[in-house]
């Protein structure tokens, strides 16, 4: 038996820009320790699982070294697949079961817009050694339901942080945005970077799940509930954000880059 996956570059239209995710539906579950093992073997930030059920599909999130409750990269990349791959008609928005209760994606023309809970931070002292890991002076430090979140005045710090990821990895967090409002005159208007060496990525290059806190954040700081995210990572991506009471729009593009098959069975 062989099954198919796809690789999908999200948060960007351009091949290897972006967040890699694969993209794998099967016709039932199988077990935990294998979904694990493909992930690692993937060696990708996200691999993402799905199977039909209830009106839509069962989606579960792994990276190489753990499961994780809330993805929106390797989301954005499931319905780009399920859509190119005649499981569902992009007339309609796509139905998501997961850890993090019911999802949705709907297509926009060109981008995908996903529904997905808002994670707003609440701020609190910055955990011991959370500067010194980053290099840089903190002008506020909160947490939401998953991350730390560390903010600075000016994008140039975000984009040149070079952190130590043993100090972060000690912070007991999934991990850590680290965030600050886009120079006049870029195209967007905050950037980030997120680092997760907790969840065995020292960075991941563009994270859908941060946005929704990034989003009520800077939508409370900057007056605004429709904003333009980059995170400024080296592979770098877009996101488009909305916010709508307790949720949050996330809008990003794809871009399929590879097909293969698993020669693997399930189990």
């Amino acid at each position: 038996m062989s099954i198919a996956f796809t690789q999908v570059d999200a948060f960007t239209a351009e091949p290897f820009r972006g967040n890699p995710a694969a993209v794998v539906v099967l016709p039932r579950w199988p077990s935990a320790e294998w979904m694990q093992a493909v992930a690692a073997e993937m060696n990708l930030s996200e691999t993402a699982y799905l199977v039909r059920q209830d009106g839509g599909f069962g989606l579960r999130w792994f990276t190489p070294a753990v499961e994780v409750a809330l993805c929106g990269h390797a989301t954005l990349a499931s319905a780009r697949v399920l859509w190119d791959d005649g499981h569902a008609p992009p007339s309609a928005p796509l139905v998501f079961h997961t850890l993090s209760g019911t999802l949705t994606a709907t297509a926009r023309g060109e981008w995908i817009e996903l529904d997905f809970p808002a994670t707003p931070p609440t701020e609190l002292p910055a955990p011991e050694g959370l500067a010194e890991a980053l290099g840089v002076r903190l002008s506020w430090v909160g947490r939401s339901r998953f991350d730390v979140v560390a903010v600075v005045d000016d994008e140039r710090e975000v984009r040149a942080a070079a952190p130590d990821h043993s100090r972060l990895r000690r912070l007991g967090a999934r991990g850590v945005m680290h965030t600050a409002p886009a120079a006049p005159g870029s195209g967007h208007d905050f950037v980030s970077r997120f680092f997760a060496p907790g969840s065995g990525i020292d960075e991941d290059p563009v994270t859908g799940s941060a946005h929704c806190c990034l989003a009520p954040f800077w939508a409370a700081r900057l007056g605004r509930n429709e904003l333009v995210g980059y995170q400024a990572s080296p592979r770098g991506g877009v996101v488009r954000v909305r916010v709508d009471g307790d949720r949050v729009q996330l809008g990003g593009q794809t871009a399929v880059v590879a097909r293969g098959e698993l020669l693997v069975d399930p189990v």
